[in-house]
């Protein structure tokens, strides 16, 4: 029933894993392989316009975007809720994901591309750099913005404000509750989880040294059962796919 075209290091493929391990569903998959261009490929465009992971087929229809596939399987699947129930918990849980996709989301990019991704650039010609981004449906000028040298110290700066920032939102939201978005796990979780992650990965942990219901949410959320799951073998290791 569900089969999920995804990456191990994608962070929107995270995401969407979280989401099926915390529910306990049962998927089959395949690893797409970015080096080899499996993204870009005409049949994997057919279902997936943007040319990017994760792609969840079910009943072989395709449904995609990770924040879409994540509330559809909470949708249609609602054992093990990840979601509120009552309506103006769940608005405020969907204001946070979008603060996280708006946010923290994209302002993680630079830095985890310069810090494991540039290697991969700097090796090309400046002609076939720009003939790989040209191949891009979705992320092109976001490639080309960063050049094959990688961003600015400027741009690195201005992204740790932002996650900074954000992080300090967490932290007050924490004084309050469990969760991010109330005191049980929902989405909201699931979409900063990964970016988390991705921080610690790149050597930027000390983000939330003084932030401390960060850092116990953060130690909460990696001893949850659907982390190592969704954290499969090769998930952190970026060095291993450049």
């Amino acid at each position: 029933m569900l089969f999920l075209y995804h990456a191990p290091i994608s962070t929107c493929s995270q995401k969407v894993r979280l989401v099926l391990a915390e529910k306990q569903l049962e998927w089959e998959g395949k690893s797409i392989n970015f080096g080899k261009g499996e993204h870009l490929t005409p049949e994997y465009l057919r279902l997936n316009p943007n040319g990017v992971v994760p792609t969840l087929l079910h009943d072989d229809d395709p449904i995609i975007e990770s924040s879409v596939i994540t509330e559809y399987l909470d949708e249609v699947f609602p054992e093990h809720p990840v979601r509120p129930k009552d309506h103006k918990p769940l608005a405020h849980m969907r204001a946070w994901r979008q603060y996280i996709d708006e946010v923290p989301t994209p302002s993680i990019r630079p830095i985890s591309f310069n810090t494991f991704f540039v290697p991969i650039w700097s090796k090309m010609t400046e002609k076939e750099f720009w003939d790989y981004t040209e191949r891009l449906p979705l992320r092109k000028h976001f490639y080309r913005k960063m050049g094959r040298t990688g961003f600015s110290s400027q741009e690195i700066d201005e992204s740790l404000d932002r996650l900074s920032q954000a992080l300090g939102r967490m932290e007050s939201a924490l004084e309050r509750t469990r969760f991010i978005a109330g005191d049980e796990y929902s989405i909201a979780d699931v979409n900063m989880t990964p970016t988390v992650v991705r921080l610690e990965d790149c050597g930027r942990a000390n983000l939330w040294d003084r932030l401390p219901r960060v850092a116990d949410w953060y130690e909460r959320i990696k001893a949850r059962p659907n982390f190592d799951v969704a954290y499969m073998p090769g998930s952190r290791d970026l060095g291993a796919h450049i």
